[in-house]
Parts: structure tokens; C-alpha cells; sequence
């Protein structure tokens, strides 16, 4: 059950794909809600959160099949999860690649163990099974390896960095492994240019 909530939470509730470039008032604030409740160490409050994703993808001109988006599931007038995967043009030795950016899977506290999080990854996995991107790219931390694993996915050992940052020789992934989906497609050996600020 929800906390503050009456309503059995239906763990097979329909997973709803947002276009971050058309995104509403309030799916924004559900989504920066969750998103500080679940990370509220990361120091940003709503506020911050709200501007950064009122301000993201508006101008966004790419591939319309690679559109930006966020997948929420909502109950009880608020998101309980989230996950989203944007396009990021990287550069490798084989090349610039655009990969699909998977960032905030998350899950709201209180139905947590539901399978939520398989589901909302799913989902964004999705977009590479199809061929809308030929990789998911994304950082994870140690003890949550063995859940992307599960999905298909791998961790890899390529330096990251960012060539536009201050110090572009300084890896801008702040977790601990960086992974990609799937793990069963060759990946470039070899530097990893983000071309951008971590996610």
C-alpha cells in the first residue's frame, strides 16, 4: 500500500511515456517530487528540480524516433516511478555514436519489492531492442550491478570523460561502475567521450 494513501496500489498499473520536450506542469512536479524524495542527499529541492526539467529538451531538433522522454507510473494523483533516457551523441574510436542517456529509475519508497524498477528499466530498454538506439549507456553504483545484469546489461571499463567540462580529463559519471545495455553487443574499446556533463 501507499503510504498516505487508502488505495491498494496496483503493481501492474500502466507504465505512461512523457515527451520531455511537451512536458506538463504536473507531471514535472510529480516527477521532481519522487525524485527528491528518493535522492534527497543530492541537495537539489523541487524548485531546482522543476527548473531543470522546465528548461531541458524544449530546443531538442534530433531524430524524432530518439525524442527525449520519461516513463512514470502514477498512482494516487502522484508518480511512485520514474526512469527516463534521453539521446547523447558520444564520441568512441569507432566513431560518434548516439546512444540513449538512461538516468532517475527510481522507485518511491513505499512500494519498493513491487518490481516496479524491472519494469520502469524495461521499458527504457525497450528503445534498444527496437533499434531506436544501438546501446543504453549509463552509471550505477556497486550493490545495484546486479540488478541491470539480470536485465541484460553489463559494466565497463572504458575511461569516460567529458571534452567540453573544466577539466575534461576528469570522468563525469559520479557512481561507481559504468554500464551499458546490451551486454551481449560489442561496445568500443577505447576512451568514451560523454561530449557533456554526467546524467
Amino acid at each position: 500500500m501507499l503510504q498516505d494513501c487508502c488505495e491498494p496500489f496496483d503493481s501492474n498499473a500502466r507504465i505512461v511515456t512523457i515527451d520531455r520536450r511537451r512536458m506538463s506542469e504536473t507531471d514535472a512536479c510529480m516527477i521532481a517530487e519522487l525524485l527528491c524524495k528518493v535522492w534527497p542527499q543530492s541537495g537539489r529541492i523541487i524548485q531546482t528540480r522543476l527548473a531543470e526539467m522546465r528548461s531541458a529538451w524544449q530546443d531538442y531538433r534530433g531524430p524524432e524516433a530518439q525524442f527525449p522522454r520519461s516513463f512514470i507510473i502514477r498512482s494516487a494523483g502522484r508518480a511512485v516511478a520514474h526512469a527516463e533516457i534521453s539521446p547523447r551523441t558520444i564520441r568512441t574510436i569507432a566513431g560518434e555514436i548516439t546512444i540513449g542517456a538512461l538516468a532517475g529509475v527510481c522507485t518511491d519508497p513505499s512500494v519498493r519489492g513491487s518490481g516496479l524498477g524491472v519494469r520502469m528499466v524495461r521499458e527504457a530498454f525497450g528503445l534498444v531492442d527496437d533499434g531506436t538506439f544501438p546501446f543504453a549507456l549509463f552509471q550505477n553504483y556497486i550493490d545495484k550491478r546486479p540488478f541491470y545484469e539480470k536485465l541484460g546489461a553489463r559494466s565497463i571499463d572504458n575511461p569516460i570523460i567529458n571534452s567540453r567540462g573544466e577539466d575534461p580529463r576528469t570522468n563525469p559519471f559520479w557512481a561507481d561502475v559504468a554500464m551499458v545495455y546490451p551486454a551481449t553487443k560489442t561496445w568500443p574499446r577505447g576512451e568514451i567521450d560523454l561530449c557533456g556533463p554526467g546524467y
